[in-house]
Order: C-alpha cells, then sequence, then structure tokens
C-alpha cells in the first residue's frame, strides 16, 4: 500500500469507516447461500435429477419470494452431473464443497453414488441430505457426529412394506427376488430377507442383474422354477424395464412389486405395453384430493414448467416431493442455526420442531438417534398409467 493511499484511509472521518465497514458487511448479508445438488442429469435415470431440480427450485422460488434466510440472503441451486457414477459423483461433490462453497449437498437416485458421498460429507463437516437414494446405510453409517439427513424412503422400511404389499394385494406365499447387482441391491437384499422371515413367509429365492443387462431370462426362469408366485424388484428405469421385457418374451404373467427406482427415468417407453403390470412404491401422488401446500406445489410447478399441465405430468412425484420438503426443512435448520456453518446447521436440523409439509405434518423429524424424516406409514402403492404414475385403485 503506497504511503498516499495509507494517509488518505487515516484521514478519513471515522463516519466514513462506520459506512465502509457498514457496507462490507452489507455485502456479505447479501451474498447466496449455495444449494450444492449432485445428480443424474444425462443418461437412463436424468428424469430423477429433473424431479429433484424441480422441487428443490420450487421451494428455493418460495423462500426467496419470502425474503430468503439469514436476514435476506437468497438461496442459489449449484448442480452437478454424477452421471449415475460414484466416483463422478464424489468428484462433483468435493467439486461443489471446494470450489462453489455450498452450504449443503442434496443427493440423487443412485445409492451407491451417495455411499460414495456420504464420508466424504462428514469428513468435511457439511451437511448432506438425501432425497431419493434410499440405501440403509446411507443415514445409519456410524458416523459421531453424522451430517448425513434424509427425506426419502429407507430400505429397511420399505422392504416391510413391499413383503406386507405381496401378501395382502398378491396372497403371495413364496416371493422371488430379483435385484440390481450393487450396494443398493445388496441393502434390500437383507431388508427383504428379513421383512420375509418377520412376515412368517419363505422366498422362493434370489437372482441378481447387472446394470447393463439386457436379458434376465435366465434369473427368472430360475425364480419360476423356484416356485416364486411373485417378483419383488429393486432397480432403476433401464434395467427394470428389461426384466418386464424378458418376463413378456418368457410369457410369465407374474404379479411384479417394485421399489422405486423404476420412476427415475424412461421405464415405460422401455418397458412397453407391461408396464402398467408393476406396482411400485412412492412417498407421494399429486393426483386425488391435496392439500393447501399440495395445490400451491403443484400451481407453481405448472406456472414455472410449461410441460406440466396437471398432475399426471409431474414426473417422477417422489424426486419432486421429497426435494421440495427437504429445502423447506434445510431452510428452517438454517434459520435455526443462525448461519452457514455446517456444525451449527446440523445442529439446526436437530433442532427443528415442526414444520408442515407437502407429504406430510412433520414433528422432530430427525433427532440424534434417527436421521430419516420418513417412515413406513408415508408409502403410497402405484402404477404406471402409459407415462402417469397414478396411485393403484381397487
Amino acid at each position: 500500500m503506497s504511503d498516499l493511499t495509507r494517509r488518505t484511509i487515516l484521514s478519513l472521518p471515522l463516519g466514513g469507516l462506520a459506512v465502509s465497514a457498514l457496507g462490507t458487511r452489507f455485502a456479505s448479508a447479501a451474498e447466496p447461500v449455495k444449494i450444492g445438488l449432485v445428480a443424474a442429469l444425462s443418461g437412463a435415470s436424468a428424469k430423477s435429477g429433473e424431479g429433484i431440480t424441480r422441487g428443490l427450485s420450487v421451494a428455493i422460488d418460495e423462500i426467496n419470494n419470502r425474503g430468503g434466510v439469514l436476514g435476506g440472503r437468497m438461496l442459489e441451486l449449484v448442480r452437478r452431473d454424477d452421471e449415475s457414477n460414484p466416483g463422478k459423483g464424489q468428484t462433483a461433490a468435493r467439486e461443489l464443497i471446494d470450489k462453489e462453497g455450498c452450504a449443503i449437498l442434496f443427493g440423487g437416485i443412485d445409492s451407491p453414488v451417495s455411499l460414495a458421498i456420504v464420508p466424504l460429507a462428514n469428513s468435511a463437516k457439511v451437511p448432506f441430505m438425501g432425497v431419493w437414494a434410499a440405501a440403509t446405510n446411507i443415514t445409519r453409517n456410524n458416523a459421531n457426529p453424522n451430517y448425513v439427513f434424509r427425506v426419502s424412503a429407507v430400505d429397511v422400511l420399505v422392504d416391510k412394506a413391499l413383503i406386507k404389499y405381496a401378501t395382502s394385494r398378491f396372497g403371495s406365499k413364496s416371493p422371488g427376488l430379483i435385484l440390481v447387482n450393487n450396494a443398493w441391491g445388496d441393502s434390500n437384499f437383507s431388508g427383504l430377507t428379513a421383512a420375509a422371515e418377520a412376515a412368517g413367509i419363505k422366498l422362493a429365492g434370489s437372482e441378481k442383474f447387472e446394470d447393463k443387462d439386457v436379458d434376465m431370462t435366465p434369473q427368472l426362469q430360475r425364480l419360476r422354477n423356484a416356485g416364486a408366485d411373485c417378483l419383488i424388484l429393486v432397480g432403476n428405469a433401464a434395467p427394470g424395464a428389461q426384466v418386464i421385457k424378458s418376463l413378456q418374451r418368457s410369457a410369465w404373467s407374474v404379479p411384479i412389486v417394485s421399489h422405486w427406482g423404476i420412476s427415475g427415468g424412461r421405464f415405460p417407453e422401455l418397458a412397453g405395453s407391461w408396464a402398467g403390470k408393476v406396482h411400485f412404491v412412492q412417498t407421494y401422488s399429486f393426483f386425488g384430493q391435496q392439500s393447501d401446500i399440495g395445490k400451491k406445489v403443484l400451481a407453481a410447478l405448472m406456472a414455472k414448467y410449461p410441460d406440466i399441465k396437471g398432475p399426471g405430468d409431474v414426473a417422477p412425484p417422489v424426486g419432486v416431493a421429497n426435494a421440495y420438503d427437504a429445502m423447506q426443512l434445510t431452510a428452517l435448520a438454517i434459520q435455526k442455526a443462525g448461519s452457514t456453518d455446517g456444525s451449527a446447521m446440523r445442529e439446526g436440523f436437530l433442532g427443528i420442531d415442526d414444520y408442515k409439509g407437502l407429504i406430510k405434518n412433520y414433528v422432530k423429524p430427525f433427532t440424534d438417534a434417527n436421521h430419516d424424516a420418513l417412515n413406513e406409514n408415508d408409502y403410497v402403492m402405484v402404477r404406471y398409467n402409459g407415462e402417469q404414475i397414478e396411485p393403484v385403485t381397487g
């Protein structure tokens, strides 16, 4: 600094210095709070990333329109495509934390990607919010303190619901499992095996497939020979569709109950005429009588996205609804924290008392012992009607 510059500063009246400092504080307060999203934005599961983006965006618009957080700071969404690849997801998460300075990360559909991000988030002390990936050990990860939260299904609870549905809806006494061969499939194998045992039924067997497989006929034939009277499917849209095409080629018209991965891509297009046979789980439907919040969110979606003409165009509803509620809960956590410091935000999540949300009315949604805001009472069963996801009736 030159002597002239130093003398000029020293000669400023105190009021001038006060204005300068005040201006700095205002500039700091005006900085946006960056919300990071690592999700599948391309490839077979791109619909999932788009649904999450839309749910977050509608919530962010609403929060910003009411003044943002922390005395006027606006929320800004920063996205990265993980391409359903754990390594790329972890790299994207590092970039959002280190380069973009995101206060929180949101995750996408793929459990293996989220599981790759979990240790990074806990190490960096940056909250990580799951809104789709359901592997049980995403939140139940043994970290202390644990910075991972979730507004989504949890495999260990979904698996109980799927077994219960198979037995009550279809009278299944010997369901067979057809599962993707990755960490998500492993999570569900454990949960479904335990759920079947608790229900007093015996599984016909369990078969796995790879994400890129295009013919599951051998696995299905083994389950058929073992006497499976219902299939429980765990996989994303593209391989899930190949399971259905293989069933159709085999002319095996067995009831199919599925986890929600098939709703994150082009399942009805890829699966063809048998797509509507599959009953699968979601956390929300925009069909039927809506709460005031449901009406507000649907109206906002229709106003923001021209392709949404009605409830059937909100696809996939689970990504939209989970992301919307999770973003609103995040804003509450930031307000509770009084800052965007990760440790303070973690305590902010634990300090939320209640929130009247889209999916449900949340009461103490997060505790030290439970970082999952949804439970088995928050699921609905749906099916495809053409491209639309509609509740199962009758």
